[in-house]
């Protein structure tokens, strides 16, 4: 087995953390104290898990030394050669475990997502859908003790969602959420189908960093602003005052528009949300695009043109189809258990990047905690 990465950066950067903690004054800013105090405890860990690998490593070495001894007693050989696997096993968890948590981290993971969900092919089944999707992602986000603010919102007479946007806020949201984009398909007896047929819909996600006004300038004649009387549930209050508004970004051609808030400003708020992280997405997708092409080539391209997840009621089941995963128990699903799917994508995607970047040197990227 290959040695483990020198662990050397990732000490001397917890020295530095654990010495920073340590001033008197570490607290005056509450929010870097915490991006701080997270970054020492992962380190912590990564330089303990290391330490341990090491050190099973010689029991290993010494282990199968004493297996063959000839000078030991039988017992004494046997015994030895028997504790060989299990300390083997227990370090190829150790070394897997060191080297995910020495992957530099991805700049959006850490951040806030905006979340958009269209209902596309099926009429009033996929907007049923659409608003049974959205429910899953709250009661997901209620779990992880995330918040979910709500940002705009078109409803069916049915009581499905043609769209919905939505903020969530928490930890490590993006990191988790991501591979929620692209296209999810439903096949089950529609409540309207008086025949008993299985229909096939679809809904769109897209999952969106929160980007930040440091994050995408942009300038003012860039915009088209106009408002209008909001209408939909709300009561009397809504649909009185010209609080609804619309942004077209003139260089792109992308229109957001907000009408969930009786403020005309807090729906303008929201409405720059959600166009900054639709361009920060574009621009991050921009930037992958120059080399990705190959890896394209191998793995298809993930837009969100193409089917990801598929939940079939019939047989209580759903599909992941980029990893071929599938999970029993859809009403569990549906009610916000998707953790097995998200945890069964984190691990397809570190094992990719375990494959590129094992053998190779790791390097300390600067945490976000340094920044300003």
């Amino acid at each position: 087995m290959d040695a483990l990465p020198d662990i050397s950066p990732f000490q001397r950067r917890l020295e530095e953390l654990d010495a920073r903690m340590a001033d008197p004054s570490f607290y005056a800013n509450p929010r870097k104290a915490a991006d701080v105090t997270r970054e020492q405890q992962k380190l912590r860990r990564l330089v303990d898990d290391h330490r341990a690998h090491s050190k099973l490593e010689r029991e290993i070495a010494e282990a199968a030394a004493l297996a063959r001894d000839a000078s030991a007693s039988q017992e004494m050989r046997e015994l030895a050669s028997a504790e060989v696997p299990a300390l083997g096993q227990r370090a190829a968890e150790l070394r897997e475990a060191v080297l995910l948590a020495m992957i530099p981290p991805e700049p959006s993971d850490s951040r806030n997502t905006v979340m958009e969900i269209r209902a596309g092919t099926g009429g009033d089944e996929a907007a049923l859908f659409a608003a049974e999707l959205f429910r899953c992602y709250q009661k997901y986000a209620d779990l992880q003790g995330w918040k979910v603010q709500p940002m705009s919102s078109s409803y069916t007479e049915r009581g499905g969602l043609r769209e919905v946007a939505f903020l969530i806020s928490g930890s490590d949201v993006y990191k988790q959420l991501k591979w929620e984009s692209g296209v999810h398909r439903v096949q089950r007896v529609p409540v309207t189908e008086a025949s008993g047929r299985i229909h096939t819909s679809t809904v769109t996600v897209a999952v969106l960093p929160e980007a930040e006004e440091v994050d995408i300038q942009i300038s003012p004649d860039e915009l088209e602003i106009t408002v209008a009387r909001a209408s939909g549930p709300g009561g009397q209050g809504v649909n009185t005052t010209d609080s609804a508004v619309q942004i077209l970004h003139k260089p792109t051609g992308l229109i957001v528009q907000c009408a969930d808030e009786r403020s005309q400003l807090k729906n303008k708020a929201r409405a720059m949300t959600v166009l900054r992280s639709r361009l920060l997405k574009m621009k991050e997708e921009e930037e992958r695009a120059k080399y990705a092409a190959e890896r394209r080539s191998q793995i298809g391209s993930g837009d969100r043109s193409e089917r990801i997840r598929t939940y079939n009621f019939p047989q209580n089941r759903v599909t992941d189809h980029r990893i071929g995963f599938t999970l029993h128990g859809l009403p569990q699903v549906m009610e916000g258990a998707i953790g097995p799917l998200i945890e069964a994508l984190q691990k397809a995607h570190y094992e990719e990047r375990l494959a590129a970047l094992e053998g190779r040197s790791f390097e300390l990227a600067r945490p976000l905690a340094d920044a300003g």
